[in-house]
């Protein structure tokens, strides 16, 4: 630490102000703004393949006859607000159901006991601070979020690679077509950041927040049960390795965020285990163990043209390999592999909805060795990868704004 005594002059103060600014502080500075601007075009064309959804749907008016829609914002909002964003509103405007009832359909308000509080606790919250309303307090704290996660992403990467690694890292991150829902009012954002704070911190052995940060991070979403099995192997190393047994905190602590909310539900609405019935129920879901990806991609081997689910799971999987390929040629430690691998196995298990690009992009720790991977002089695939993805993004949400995929 450096000591400024009371006589210190102007000038030595600028002196030691300058040489703060170290050549890694500047080149970090850079890389995240390098990683913004990439978020921030990328949001460009999320909202043009809303506008797109938003054109058709004034063109429809005029042929019906109705009334044309006042402006544009409106429509490309209810493209952000749809899917599972509709069922995260619910849970902040009204909270949860007190009561399930028997073979609930998505159609039914009380299918929103399906979905992980955080996120909409963060909505509530926030709209209750700011002016706006809750549609406003929705996006508003996904962009904050997907900002905080591109810096944790490139902090993750600089600790295992260097800082080349990481600007590439948060740019692939920021570009990649699933990254759409940062845009949508979903909770993967929320997760992405509880999970990348708790990969940094069990990378340095704070074991308590690790925890914490695991604990919030599967009370957000289903696949953040990932981290479980990040903190169990850390937690096994330390404990093998030095005899770290304040390691075990972390693993204690993961699973209470899921836990929690499992009990919770069931006290509010009298039946323990009711999110599995609502799952089961309202949305078919059972397992597959990797089944329906088989039966899809064949689907889509043999008619490639018919639709575009099919064609989202082909492209998911492909680029699970790669990113997969890319983590066996430069490896990651293993607690980080063992949360993108359990990510994998529990978009793969289901038997309704497989591999999607937002399931993967979860699994953003892939981003890294691909980062590390990619050949540096390689500026020609680079930007053919940039371009793809940005025209990926814009499919994306024009199909997802027109019901044309499933999530």
């Amino acid at each position: 630490m450096v000591n400024v005594s009371a006589d210190s002059s102007p000038t030595t103060e600028v002196s030691l102000a300058v040489a703060a600014n170290t050549p890694e502080q500047i080149s970090w500075r850079r890389g995240v703004a390098y990683g913004f601007v990439a978020f921030f075009v990328a949001r460009l064309c999320v909202i043009a393949g809303a506008g797109v959804q938003a054109t058709q749907q004034v063109v429809d008016s005029n042929k019906a006859g109705e009334p044309r829609p006042d402006n544009a914002v409106g429509l490309i909002t209810d493209v952000l607000m749809s899917w599972d964003g509709r069922w995260y509103m619910e849970v902040a405007r009204s909270g949860y159901p007190r009561f399930i009832p028997p073979n609930i359909t998505y159609e039914q308000v009380e299918a929103s006991g399906a979905f992980f509080p955080v996120f909409p606790m963060l909505v509530r919250t926030v709209n209750f601070v700011l002016p706006g309303g809750d549609t406003f307090a929705a996006l508003l704290t996904n962009l904050v979020l997907s900002l905080i996660a591109i810096v944790l992403v490139g902090k993750l990467a600089l600790r295992l690679s260097d800082m080349d690694t990481a600007v590439r890292a948060m740019i692939l991150f920021a570009v990649f077509p699933g990254s759409y829902v940062l845009s949508f009012a979903y909770s993967e954002a929320t997760l992405i950041v509880a999970a990348a704070a708790c990969l940094l911190l069990l990378h340095d052995e704070r074991w308590l927040l690790a925890g914490i940060a695991a604990a919030i991070g599967t009370a957000t979403r289903p696949n953040g049960v990932a981290l479980i099995a990040a903190c169990a192997v850390a937690a096994a190393i330390a404990i093998i390795d030095r005899r770290d047994w304040k390691a075990l905190i972390a693993p204690a602590l993961s699973p209470i965020g899921f836990i929690g909310f499992q009990y919770w539900l069931g006290r509010r609405t009298g039946e323990q285990g009711v999110w599995f019935r609502i799952q089961s129920e309202a949305w078919s879901e059972g397992t597959s163990f990797g089944g329906t990806a088989v039966r899809t991609t064949l689907s889509f081997l043999s008619e490639p043209l018919t639709s575009p689910t099919d064609a989202l799971t082909v492209v998911s999987l492909l680029a699970m390999f790669g990113g997969l390929w890319c983590a066996w040629k430069r490896p990651l430690p293993l607690p980080i592999l063992a949360y993108v691998l359990v990510v994998i196995v529990l978009m793969l298990l289901p038997a309704t909805v497989t591999a999607r690009p937002r399931f993967l992009f979860t699994a953003f720790p892939l981003f890294i060795p691909v980062a590390a991977w990619w050949p540096r002089r390689d500026r020609f695939g680079w930007d053919m990868y940039l371009v793809t993805c940005g025209a990926g993004l814009a499919v994306l949400t024009g199909l997802y704004g027109v019901f044309g995929a499933i999530p």
